[in-house]
């Protein structure tokens, strides 16, 4: 069946991009819990189920994911970059008759036996965080990686060709057809679902857990949101060259990670972001290689961006971008 999201002149004004580390926690345990996922996720398995065993609300998440999976499990981040914390908060906020009818959609319960949402939301969010904290906080540097390059060639796209050259790039499943995204087989009046952006816009998320797959949420509360595959999953959970993996002892591997980031500029907040790390522990580990001759670091008024040097290029046996 084909999902045909329409769009106004205001909603294609407000199309945005977003990550959402909550999306790729439930789509992660989607994975784990034996529903669906690609052979490209097969070394991050291996390492993460173990950790997921000891979880204590395992038959309340198999009942939500291991089926179609509610909406309610999605909100669409209203920034680009929200923390885990933030996404928790409006899953505990979902309104009771949304929560109800996904609910009842999902178990196959009729909406009015399913239950309130104080008696099942604040056990799936604290559910969800430690989830997150086991099996994604270990590998986010390296995931928000990968996303945030993502989005960076997507802005390239749009600024090239607009929004028809965008859509048409993000998937092999997805067609800008006359103000209208259409993914999913082609369009016939028997297997067509119509989402409206409603003046809302559309909030494109790029994924880790959801590749190769495009997934469309079907009841959006306001805006419409879409996820598609991120560019460069299947590098992912590629083990480190050797040359990296031999200088983590010797210079540390948050200062290893740190070179090999900086193959573009990058602010501090930037690196501590992918790293997971705070701004200032990132200052002090610049500042030593700094000190090394392998980071430089330019400054425009309060920015300063950071580049590692031809020394630290040869050092890691990569070549300049």
């Amino acid at each position: 069946m084909a999902v045909e999201i329409r769009f106004t002149a205001a909603s294609v004004a407000k199309v945005r991009f977003a990550i959402s580390p909550l999306g790729e926690t439930v789509l992660a345990l989607r994975i784990l819990l034996g529903r669906g996922g690609h052979a490209v996720h097969q070394p991050w398995v291996r390492q993460a189920r173990s950790p997921l065993a000891v979880e204590r609300e395992l038959p309340l998440l198999r009942a939500l994911i291991a089926g179609p999976l509610p909406s309610f499990l999605f909100p669409v981040p209203g920034e680009r970059l929200p923390s885990i914390a933030t996404e928790l908060e409006l899953l505990r906020a979902t309104e009771e008759d949304f929560f109800q009818r996904e609910y009842g959609a999902v178990l196959r319960v009729p909406t009015e036996e399913a239950p309130e949402p104080a008696a099942v939301l604040p056990r799936l969010a604290e559910a969800l965080l430690r989830c997150y904290e086991l099996v994604i906080a270990p590998h986010w540097g390296r995931m928000l990686a990968v996303l945030e390059a993502d989005i960076g060639r997507r802005a390239l796209t749009l600024v090239d060709g607009g929004v028809q050259a965008l859509f048409g790039a993000l998937h092999r499943d997805i067609a800008w057809d006359g103000g209208q995204l259409v993914v999913h087989g082609r369009r016939t009046p028997h297997s067509v679902y119509t989402v409206d952006t409603g003046g809302h816009g559309l909030v494109m998320l790029p994924s880790v857990f959801n590749w190769p797959n495009v997934g469309v949420d079907k009841s959006p509360v306001a805006a419409a949101s879409i996820r598609y595959p991120a560019m460069g999953v299947g590098l992912l959970w590629e083990p480190s060259p050797p040359t990296l993996a031999g200088l983590a002892p010797v210079l540390g591997h948050t200062r290893t990670a740190l070179l090999a980031a900086l193959a573009e500029p990058l602010t501090t907040a930037a690196l501590a972001t992918r790293l997971g790390v705070t701004p200032s522990a990132v200052s002090q580990h610049l500042s030593a290689l700094r000190g090394a001759g392998l980071v430089a670091t330019q400054r425009n008024g309060r920015t300063a961006l950071h580049l590692r040097t031809e020394r630290a290029t040869h050092l890691l046996g990569t070549t300049s971008p």
